[in-house]
Parts: C-alpha cells; structure tokens; sequence
C-alpha cells in the first residue's frame, strides 16, 4: 500500500472542453469534467473506460500535450501549470513520460533505434557520443531486447509489434522518470505477447519503483495490474477503489457492466451482470443529469434532471450514484 503522504503526482480537478462548430458557434464537447487522483511512487492506478470516455484525454493534459480548460497538476508539490516555465517543463515532462498505444505511429519510421532512443537522453541528460551508445544499448537489454547492440541500427518496420512497444517503453526510461503514463499500451499487441509487456512493465515498477498512470477499456488488465482503479463513463469518474475492493464489490451499475463484459477467471457467469442497453449521449453541449441515465438499468427519476455528487461507501471507495443516497456522505 502506498502511503498518502508520499504522492509524487496529483491531479485536482482536471477539466478540457473543446469549441466545436466553427468560429460562429457556441457549442461545446464536455471532454472531462473535473477528476482528480494521485500517483505514489511504485503505485499503479489504472483508468477504466469505453472508448470516448475521455482516458486519454486525460493523459495528454497530465503530459502537457495540450492545456487544461481548468483545473491543476501538482509535482512533487509544485503546481506545474502556474509555474512552469522553458526549463521547468522538461524537467517536469522528463519525469512524467508517456507510452503511446501505437508502437508503430509513435516511432519516427526514417529513423534507426539508436537514433530514437538517443534523442531524449541528449536533451534531458546531456550524454554525447560514445556514453550515449551505451546507455542505449542498456536500454534495450532493461526491456529484454539481448543482445541490445543487435537492434540499435534497426527500424521500426524492421522490428515485431511486441519488440516496437518494448523500444518505446525504453525511450520512455531513458530519462529515468518517475511516473510513465501508459495509454493502452497492450491494445495494438497480439494476445500471445501482451503478458510478457504487462510482465515487463510490473518489473519495472517493481525495480525502479515508478508509478503508472494505466489507461486502459480492459478492466481485467486493470484488475491484473494495479493498485487502483477509476471508472471513467463520458468524462467523469463513476467510481474509485482500490483494485481488490473494486473486484469484490463493484458498485455503480457501469461499473458491473464493466464485469459483465470481462472474461471471469474462475469461470462461470459474473454476479454483477448486467445488460447493455442504450446509447451513449452527446457530450456536446450535454443534459443535465447522470450520463449513464440512458443506459442504467436501474435508473430513477431523479437521474434525469440532477448530477449525482461523489459519495463515501467506505475507506476510499468513491461513487457518484443516486442510488447511494446521503447516508454514505
């Protein structure tokens, strides 16, 4: 467990909206609307959603792809929005790295290895020639490519889709961060070597104590891998729990549809099952009420008109849901 105190990363209300429209209109995409967690050095907290739900969105506004609407991202206690500057911002991004979901688009394909994974340890960490060589072979080998001196001069296309991530996850190390924001990263690999990254990635985390921001639309991959996970439907956070808590007792009904979706390890049917049923709704210039209300299957009235606040079942098991009502506050 990792201690609360010990949060390298925290995320406060992160919110993006984007003009949709032309320049004459006024209409908004509601892309995430105010969710805030932290990361603690070795934690994995995973985030769990349909595509669309605004996961990766997410990521790109913790990476400084792009600028939040509102809302704030601290570092080490420092808030990265308000004080970041040229310098500041690649350290921050240097401790912050992402792994694309992608292999392939990700690489620069006219490049060869060596040159991919050279480029940020020049600019974060000033090696040059012969040291830089050397750290990238060793690169290669931390991520099970051996003998690394054997891939330096080769391209992406040249490389297998698992050995393509594997490059990826290395480039993301060379700058030795300390959270890696990983955005389904397994999505785009065959079946039969997905373990081996998910294994490769809980090594290092392990080794290197780096926390992981786990994107992810599997919740079985989230249940294997981390610490916590949140649920994400429609930009919004339905529910948060540790991982163990959360498998024993999902609660919000897209939650369970989550579970009733994912293969069950011991065999047999989930007893959370539920049916899918609906669309899910515009999130141009959206309704009041809960998101899921179309799609819930037990759905009341007030679901329709006003947004359920987050609720306390237990110790930091989070859910925004009518059916929990102020008792649990």
């Amino acid at each position: 467990m990792v201690d609360q105190n010990d949060k390298i990363l925290m995320v406060k209300n992160l919110t993006k909206y984007f003009p949709v429209g032309g320049l004459l209109s006024n209409h908004t995409l509601h892309a995430l609307e105010d969710i805030s967690f932290s990361i603690g050095k070795g934690e994995v907290v995973a985030l769990v959603g349909e595509s669309g739900s605004g996961k990766s969105t997410a990521a790109r506004l913790v990476a400084r792809l792009m600028p939040p609407t509102h809302g704030e991202i601290f570092y080490k206690g420092h808030d990265v929005l308000k004080t970041e500057r040229r310098g500041a911002s690649l350290k921050y991004r240097s401790q912050v790295q992402m792994i694309f979901q992608d292999p392939f688009s990700s690489l620069n394909s006219v490049h060869t290895i060596e040159h991919i994974l050279s480029r940020p340890i020049e600019i974060h960490k000033k090696l040059r020639g012969k040291a830089t060589k050397e750290k990238v072979v060793e690169l290669l080998e931390s991520v099970g490519l051996n003998p690394g001196a054997d891939f330096i001069y080769k391209y992406p296309h040249e490389l297998s889709g698992g050995q393509r991530q594997r490059v990826a996850i290395a480039r993301a190390l060379a700058v030795d961060p300390e959270i890696i924001l990983a955005d389904e990263p397994i999505s785009m690999l065959d079946v039969s070597i997905r373990m081996g990254v998910m294994n490769l990635m809980e090594n290092l985390k392990e080794e290197r104590g780096i926390g992981y921001l786990y994107i992810t639309h599997d919740i079985a991959n989230a249940r294997y891998i981390s610490d916590k996970i949140m649920v994400l439907y429609a930009g919004m956070v339905m529910e948060t729990a540790e991982s163990e808590e959360l498998i024993r007792n999902p609660s919000h009904p897209y939650t369970q549809l989550l579970f009733s979706a994912a293969p069950n390890p011991h065999g047999g049917q989930d007893r959370h099952t539920v049916a899918a049923r609906g669309e899910v709704l515009s999130r141009i210039d959206p309704r009041p009420g809960c998101p899921f209300a179309p799609r819930c299957p037990r759905v009341m009235s007030v679901c329709q008109y006003e947004m359920p606040e987050i609720v306390t079942l237990n110790d930091n098991h989070n859910i925004r849901c009518h059916l929990y009502g102020a008792e649990h506050k």
